[in-house]
């Protein structure tokens, strides 16, 4: 709490490092946030919060937290405490900013346009030090906390001008004819001091409501959390129509449509039935479902998202690490240029000069100079950007994998999963003797087999199994039974002499038989079937210029009919873990940016190989955990949003960067003196006002 700029930044995160037992730090002012990794044995929260008070600033910490996890139940009680400490740190801003304007408007008012009268100038005193010692006090207060540490900030250069200028007119108001010209009494810059301080707080309205903005997805992913409900993992609890989700778990009784569009970016309800996952923070909507209960509070998936995007959002692009460096020099540097600009204005330069146009162009120089909009330029980017892809249910770790997702030009994907459905189908299938679906029914139901689900579906809800003895596992070859005086097999195998669905064979499809003795009753092609998104997401890429390469532990039939189906000219099959991550390190010796996305365990070691590492949603807790970006919908078509995403998170970043450098060195030398131009203070504070807006709403475009 508490930071007004980069320079901030450096303080806060400076105190926090130097802390025994702290082993990394990263804070955000986008954010207002600080991630702090710590041995709880060598240092207590409660003494990071001590050192930060003592720095200046304030640091929110979950009283007696020190030895549990980061999921800690009671964190979100810390968020909505800093969320009302801000909402009333934003109130006071408000009323300060209103009082402020008023004031300066009459300053200004009756200094330029009223004619002298007796008590004009006290009266002009004393507006001008309500404005600038009540309205301007955070300023004040932050620059003497900074002071004692013989530091500086943005507060330092606010405070030092508002004060300089209110401080010199109380000298000419009080002594007129020191500083005055002949029998015309020395200027007074009440005007001046009231006008900076209403213009800063102005600014500083604007950037905390752009700022706030950046952070809306974090908010709304909180706002998802339902009703709390007295459950532990095993329950079973009811679910009404309409209602939210409170837990993760299974469904075990009824149907219904529940809305994942918040939670997962896809608009189009998903279907729930006996077996279906369903998640905290979804609506039900028309069934009434009961369900076991999995997950509840710290432990589910909106949690992790939520922790997700929030450390996220903490993180820090490798640019900005850059940019926190010149910025925590930026102050000093700019209070050496300013007492430069006085001296050459009031001792050095034959024109224009004199104690009291040096000390305008010093305050301008001070007034003008904004570390806020280095600062900002980065971090809110980033904010806005990972809370835009959690928006459409794209969970992205950290800043650099953000940034690093628009160099992509390899993309590998495993097949399994990631570009198919990850269960068996019964795609095509040829029936000779369909009075006999009873008896394969009542074999399929009595098999292990992983494919025998998919032949169960295929035979529909309108078939009974018929009761069935004799039942035999073959190993290898199929399942066999007896019915009646007749013995049965569904397998592999084909009959004697039957050359039907060898075709089937030849283009890749797993192939069953069901056959009475040597005769042939149905035959079936089985295959894990492409997702719907797939074709899409494959030629979406390759209009981008990204080349796709398939990775499969299958065989090379199952393979070339998955690849051709989904448009991918180069795969490659029977491909083990380790081969996988050879491949990509092979494709990286060439400079090759690779990104891989899957989902299994198998998967882990190449998404750890990876530049950027992509993780499907439903897949293992193992390839998520070692991925950078996670897809909550498993939906390929986010992985071209997620390099579109990427692109215009850097473009908005260099944009940001670019006006803030460009504002600095222009607006610095034109403040003090350059061209022998008086820059009025006022314009001066409007103009530093406007940078650091400018910066903010301009990172906003990507909430759109």
């Amino acid at each position: 709490m508490g930071m007004g700029c980069a320079a901030c930044v450096a303080r806060v995160e400076g105190t926090i490092k130097n802390q025994n037992g702290v082993k990394a730090c990263n804070v955000s002012l986008a954010a207002n946030s600080a991630q702090v990794e710590y041995d709880p044995a060598v240092v207590k929260s409660t003494e990071l919060k001590k050192a930060v008070q003592d720095a200046g600033y304030d640091l929110l910490v979950q009283e007696g937290d020190d030895d549990d996890d980061e999921d800690h139940p009671d964190k979100d009680n810390l968020e909505e405490e800093a969320e009302d400490l801000r909402r009333k740190e934003y109130g006071k801003l408000h009323r300060d900013m209103v009082l402020a304007i008023i004031l300066a408007v009459s300053v200004f008012v009756v200094q330029m346009a009223v004619k002298p009268f007796r008590g004009k100038g006290l009266l002009l005193l004393a507006a001008t030090a309500v404005s600038v010692f009540w309205c301007g006090r955070r300023f004040h207060r932050a620059a003497l906390a900074q002071a004692r540490h013989f530091r500086s900030n943005m507060d330092t250069l606010v405070s030092l001008s508002t004060i300089i200028s209110f401080l010199f007119s109380c000298f000419n108001l009080v002594f007129p004819r020191v500083m005055g010209n002949g029998d015309s009494p020395a200027p007074l810059y009440f005007d001046s001091a009231a006008m900076i301080t209403a213009f800063i707080l102005i600014g500083r309205i604007l950037e905390e409501k752009a700022r706030y903005g950046t952070t809306a997805s974090i908010r709304k992913l909180m706002g998802l959390k339902p009703r709390k409900v007295k459950a532990e993992p095993g329950d079973i609890i009811r679910i009404k129509p309409g209602q939210g989700i409170p837990v993760d778990g299974t469904v075990i009784q009824g149907a219904s449509f529940v809305d994942e569009s918040l939670l997962t970016g896809e608009p189009v309800p998903a279907e729930k039935f006996p077996g279906s996952k369903v998640y905290t923070g979804t609506t039900n909507q028309k069934g009434t479902l009961q369900v076991k209960v999995e997950k509840t509070g710290p432990d589910t998936l909106l949690s992790g998202i939520i922790n997700m995007v929030r450390n996220a959002q903490g993180s820090k692009a490798r640019i900005q690490r850059t940019v926190d460096k010149v910025a925590a020099v930026f102050v000093p540097i700019i209070l050496l240029i300013a007492i430069g600009t006085f001296i050459y204005w009031c001792f050095i330069a034959r024109e224009g000069g004199g104690f009291g146009n040096a000390l305008l162009y010093m305050v301008s120089v001070l007034v003008i100079a904004c570390p806020c909009s280095l600062g900002l330029a980065t971090p809110t980017a980033i904010v806005a950007g990972i809370g835009k892809g959690a928006d459409e249910g794209i969970l992205i770790k950290d800043a650099d994998a953000l940034q690093t997702a628009r160099k992509i030009r390899r993309l590998v994907l495993d097949k399994t999963g990631t570009l198919t459905v990850g269960r068996p189908e019964v795609i095509k299938s040829k029936w000779f003797d369909e009075s006999a679906k009873g008896i394969l029914l009542a074999m399929e139901q009595a098999s292990e087999h992983p494919l025998a689900p998919a032949i169960i579906s295929s035979l529909g809800t309108d078939v009974t199994a018929v009761e069935i003895s004799g039942f035999n596992a073959i190993p290898g070859k199929g399942i066999e039974a007896v019915s009646g005086e007749d013995r049965y097999f569904a397998g592999n195998t084909a009959p004697a002499g039957c050359l039907v669905g060898n075709d089937w064979i030849d283009e890749g499809y797993t192939v069953t038989y069901f056959s009475r003795g040597e005769e042939l009753l149905a035959v079936f092609a089985i295959s894990d079937s492409l997702k719907d998104s797939s074709v899409e997401a494959i030629a979406q890429l390759g209009q981008m210029g990204i080349k796709v390469s398939m990775l499969t532990g299958d065989n090379e039939n199952s393979a070339r009919l998955t690849a051709t189906q989904a448009g991918i000219s180069d795969f490659r099959a029977g491909v083990l873990p380790d081969g996988k991550a050879g491949y990509i390190k092979s494709l990286q010796d060439n400079k090759t940016i690779v990104a891989m996305a899957g989902d299994g365990i198998n998967d882990s070691a190449a998404l750890a190989t990876a530049d950027v590492s992509i993780a499907m949603g439903h897949g293992s807790d193992i390839a998520i955990d070692t991925s950078m970006v996670t897809i909550v919908s498993s939906d390929l078509t986010k992985v071209p949003r997620l390099v579109q995403l990427s692109k215009r998170t850097s473009r908005i970043i260099s944009e940001n960067l670019f006006w803030a450098f460009i504002y600095n060195v222009l607006a610095v030398p034109l403040a003090a003196g350059a061209f022998n131009m008086q820059l009025n203070p006022m314009i001066a504070a409007a103009c530093m006002a406007l940078s650091s807006v400018c910066v903010v709403t301009n990172s906003l475009r990507l909430r759109k």
